[in-house]
C-alpha cells in the first residue's frame, strides 16, 4: 500500500508545547522527563548516563522522571535498553502514578528520542494514550515557559500490559528481512555510521541491504521539534518505505530508530518494527550480513 503524505494521519501522538502549557494542571495528565544520555568511553561504543541531573536543574513544572535505562530495562540482558518483561514494565511505570487510564506526556531535555522509545514501549504494551512533546524541552525552554527544580511524582497506579505482536523484532526477522522485497529496513544512525564510519557498536556498517535515514536529519535544528509531515514523508518515500508492505527500522540499541517508528506510525504505517538491540547485537555476532560504503 503506497502512502503519501501531506500531513500526519494520527496527529494525537504529538503535543505541543502551546497545548500542554494549556493543561499542567489537568489532574489525569502525567508528563515524564525520559532524558538518557550517551556518554563517550575509551573502549565501548558509549556508557549509559542518567538525565537526572538534567531532571534536578529544571524540568516541567509537575513532571516526574523515568529512567529508561535502570527502571525500563531487562536487567538480565548483556545489551543496553533491551525491552523489559511485561510485568517488569508494568511494575515500574505504575509506580511512576502511569495507569490505564492516565493521559501521558513525553519528553526529554536532548532528542525526542528518548521520549520516543518509552512512547514505542508504551505502544508495544497495549497503551495508546501517550503523546511526545514535540520540541522537547529544548523548545519548552526557549519559548521562556515555567521552569520546576522541585521533584514531583504521581500517586501509584495501575498498569496492565496487553504485549502487541510485530512491534519488537528480533534478529532473526532482520535477516529474513534482507532478501524480502516487501520489507523496507531503515537504519536510523548518521550518514557516516551507516557507511562505515563514526561510533561503532562493533563491526563497521550496516545491516545488509538496509536503507538511511538519519534520525537527526528529521528535525529543526533550532527548536528540536520535528519537520513537517511532508518532509518527513518525502525522506522515508526516498527509500521506498512508502510503498513497502513492512517497515523494519534499527539504529545503536534501538533508540534512535523508535523516533523513527513514530513518525512512520504517524504518517499511516500500520505494520512498523522495532529491532530491539539493534547494532548492538548484529555487528557483534560474524554471521549476520553486514555492508559498509
Amino acid at each position: 500500500m503506497a502512502i503519501e503524505a501531506t500531513h500526519f494521519k494520527h496527529p494525537e501522538f504529538l503535543v505541543d508545547t502551546d497545548w500542554l502549557a494549556e493543561h499542567l494542571d489537568d489532574s489525569g495528565i502525567r508528563i515524564y522527563d525520559c532524558t538518557t544520555h550517551l556518554l563517550p568511553h575509551p573502549t565501548q561504543a558509549y556508557t549509559v548516563g542518567s538525565g537526572r541531573e538534567d531532571y534536578d536543574k529544571g524540568h516541567i513544572p509537575g513532571a516526574d522522571f523515568l529512567d529508561l535505562q535502570e527502571e525500563l530495562s531487562d536487567p538480565a540482558s548483556k545489551f543496553r535498553f533491551t525491552f523489559p518483561s511485561p510485568a517488569l514494565f508494568a511494575a515500574a511505570v505504575a509506580g511512576h502514578g502511569l495507569g490505564d487510564d492516565t493521559t501521558v506526556v513525553l519528553y526529554s531535555t536532548t532528542s525526542p528520542q528518548w521520549a520516543s522509545r518509552v512512547w514505542w514501549m508504551l505502544r508495544a504494551f497495549g497503551f495508546d494514550n501517550a503523546r511526545v512533546l514535540d520540541g522537547g524541552f529544548v523548545k519548552w525552554s526557549k519559548e521562556g515557559r515555567s521552569v520546576s527544580t522541585s521533584p514531583a511524582s504521581y500517586p501509584p497506579d495501575s498498569f496492565t500490559p496487553r504485549p502487541r505482536d510485530g512491534l519488537i523484532v528480533q534478529k532473526d526477522e532482520m535477516l529474513v528481512a534482507i532478501n524480502d522485497g516487501a520489507v523496507c529496513t531503515i537504519n536510523a544512525l548518521s550518514r557516516e555510521q551507516h557507511a562505515g564510519g563514526g561510533r561503532a557498536y562493533g563491526r563497521l556498517g550496516r545491516i545488509a541491504g538496509s536503507s538511511n535515514v538519519p534520525t537527526a536529519e528529521l528535525l529543526d535544528p533550532e527548536t528540536n521539534a520535528f519537520l513537517p509531515a511532508s518532509q518527513i514523508a518525502a525522506h522515508f518515500a526516498g527509500v521506498g518505505a512508502d510503498k513497502s508492505e513492512r517497515v523494519l527500522t534499527y539504529c545503536g540499541g534501538g533508540i534512535a530508530a523508535s523516533a523513527t517508528a513514530l513518525l512512520l506510525v504517524m504518517l499511516g504505517h500500520e505494520n512498523v518494527g522495532l529491532y530491539d538491540n539493534s547494532m548492538s547485537e548484529w555487528s557483534n555476532d560474524e554471521s549476520l550480513p553486514m555492508e559498509s560504503g
